[in-house]
């Protein structure tokens, strides 16, 4: 099971679609840098375009974070393919294609229907998963919290309730 603190499960090799190509992506290919991870139940849906779309959106804040954000579902690369290109022009970052689910089990969201629970797991650059949310499906998620707790971990110190980037921190542990 997937635990804060502890090296996040590492996929190898897995199809993804960005930005009109398809290509194989393993976590440890970003080894060095932040990884954002974050699952969406299915392609062609009315929550998750909102959430997919802020992703998009503030992809230069998690770059200049030296995070990288990818996206997962259980769709294939087809289908992500037909609906990126019609519906998601702008979406840059890859979309992990988990059609054999292995990756949605690893993370410990895939849903009873086979498609993957509202998850997002901030991975630090040494492997550790440091941050994770999980949702019901109808409850979209909120980007701008992601970045702020990403921001929150990579200060290094310990952060109070609603602290926001250029706040005081309380010191180191």
């Amino acid at each position: 099971m997937v635990k804060v603190a502890e090296q996040a499960p590492v996929f190898e090799s897995v199809m993804a679609y960005q930005a009109g190509e398809f290509k194989k992506v393993s976590l440890g290919d970003h080894k060095g840098k932040w990884v954002v991870l974050f699952f969406y139940p299915r392609d062609f849906t009315f929550v998750c375009p909102t959430e997919i779309r802020e992703f998009a959106e503030l992809e230069n804040e998690f770059e200049a974070a030296n995070a990288m954000v990818i996206g997962a579902s259980t769709d294939s690369e087809y289908s992500h393919r037909a609906w990126f290109e019609k519906d998601l022009p702008e979406v840059k970052y890859p979309v992990l294609a988990d059609t054999t689910q292995e990756v949605s089990e690893m993370y410990n969201v895939l849903g009873a229907d086979g498609a993957s629970q509202r998850g997002t797991f901030i991975i630090d650059p040494d492997g550790d998963l440091r941050w994770m949310n999980v949702s019901d499906n109808s409850v979209g998620r909120s980007v701008k919290e992601v970045i702020r707790a990403l921001k929150a971990l990579q200060t290094g110190e310990l952060c109070p309730a609603d602290w926001a980037p250029g706040s005081e921190t309380l010191g180191k542990e």
